[in-house]
């Protein structure tokens, strides 16, 4: 059963309190990989999906960002680029992360953890890490037109997508921020035809290696509002509504600010039926045929006319009917069905885009799922694929792409998942807490996390 074989994934990457990505490429923690991961561990042991989030946001900075990466100090310097030495900073707890952040799809992550397994006490352990995630993110990153900026493509979570190409060239790649050719370690695991260029590679460095330099505060050359980023903000803002009601707080204030970020993607992000990024230092939209523009569909206050125009704009476009999401356009210039970003189906996004459509779509929300388990079966749990041949790219034995088709069989096929015993994997081994240095408590965030 495909389920069993996801399992057996999540299980094999299991690092005792996380999981990582994929045991060759990316061997620490990924932030936005472990909220999609703990969405496919709820659906068989709710407390390992409690843990993966839990150690996560035990490296949350004082400020509240939640970095994209936490490093395994196991982990040898020289396995991965950039390492903790080139970062430089650790949290409060005293783990080496790096500066940056991913789209904060953890809100949503709690909630169907709560909601496969209701467990109160896990919602008022994280809700004002939560709350401080949106805080930073809010007091450092909304630009005047009160939308979210990220200062780096790998803050947006699609590293190499052609909707950054125009920006990048704002940035100066001098290929001396971190040696390229002796880092270049993710070639020899994958082929350099499915990866990011040296080129793209140099201006990531250099724009992290100048945000490293300010202390993480001036956003540098490089201040762009992503719809898939604003969108999981706004998404987190509604789901942040739930858990307060459950955990006695007061909902209005993220209810108010759910709508708000709706408002301004609408009013800012919109155009040709589909969203867009902005450059905030140019002003201008940079049109671009990227299927985050579709991700807004999440947003349960995205108005009607607009949302049918989105599924119009993924029906003609983007090939959705035949239950196929490639992360760009078949039909624009610069696709590349093999290429990190740049046209490859990736399990994640699908996921995004399905969970918009399934209360208000449901005939394309079905043969997207259909899509999702037909790509990892025709290849494995590959990290992407091919749109069209499915034939599977990058890592092996990708994690997200395990958990989140754990998610979609348990929900597509009324609870198959419980059905065939998964019950009886192994649950996390460890609990939280019992790994030194790796979770802290809530006050090892600041005090002002809990204003």
């Amino acid at each position: 059963m495909i389920t069993h074989d996801a399992v057996r994934v999540l299980v094999a990457n299991w690092d005792g309190t996380y999981t990582v990505p994929s045991r060759r490429l990316y061997p620490h923690q990924w932030s936005w990989d472990s909220a999609f991961i703990a969405i496919g561990n709820a659906r068989w042991s709710p407390r390992r999906a409690r843990t993966e989030l839990l150690t996560l946001f035990g490296a949350q900075w004082q400020d509240g960002r939640v970095p994209h990466i936490v490093f395994n100090p196991a982990v040898p310097e020289g396995a991965y680029f950039p390492g903790p030495r080139f970062w430089g900073v650790r949290a409060p707890s005293g783990v080496a992360t790096s500066g940056i952040v991913q789209p904060p799809v953890h809100a949503l992550a709690a909630w169907k953890i709560h909601q496969a397994e209701p467990d109160v006490a896990f919602l008022r352990r994280i809700y004002p890490r939560l709350v401080a995630q949106q805080r930073f993110l809010r007091g450092e990153r909304r630009s005047p037109e009160g939308l979210i900026s990220i200062v780096h493509p790998w803050e947006s979570g699609m590293d190499n997508s052609p909707a950054w190409d125009l920006p990048l060239q704002a940035v100066e790649a001098t290929g001396s921020a971190g040696g390229i050719g002796a880092v270049r370690r993710d070639l020899g695991h994958v082929s350099a035809a499915e990866r990011p260029t040296d080129r793209d590679y140099e201006r990531y460095v250099a724009l992290a290696a100048a945000y490293r330099d300010s202390g993480y505060r001036d956003p540098g050359s490089f201040q762009v509002e992503d719809p898939l980023f604003n969108a999981a903000y706004g998404v987190a803002e509604s789901v942040l509504a739930e858990i307060a009601r459950v955990c006695g707080h007061d909902p209005e204030p993220h209810e108010r600010e759910a709508v708000r970020v709706t408002a301004a993607m609408v009013e800012h992000l919109y155009d040709d039926g589909l969203f867009h990024a902005r450059d905030v230092r140019t002003g201008c939209l940079i049109r671009s045929s990227s299927a985050a523009g579709l991700t807004p569909l999440l947003l349960p206050g995205l108005p009607r006319e607009i949302v049918n125009t989105l599924v119009g704009t993924a029906l003609d476009r983007f090939g959705l009917k035949d239950g196929v999401l490639p992360s760009y356009s078949p039909a624009a210039p610069g696709f590349e069905p093999g290429r990190y970003w740049r046209g490859p189906k990736w399990i994640n996004l699908s996921w995004l885009v399905w969970q918009g459509l399934r209360e208000r779509r449901p005939d394309l929300a079905a043969p997207l799922a259909d899509g999702m388990i037909a790509a990892v079966g025709a290849s494995g749990f590959r990290e992407y694929f091919d749109p069209i041949t499915l034939d599977g790219h990058g890592s092996r034995d990708f994690s997200w792409s395990a958990a989140l088709i754990v998610d979609v069989v348990a929900e597509h096929a009324g609870g198959i998942v419980a059905e065939h015993g998964l019950e009886g994997v192994p649950a996390a081994g460890r609990q939280v807490g019992e790994q030194a240095g790796r979770v802290g408590e809530i006050g090892d965030v600041g005090d002002e996390v809990l204003a």
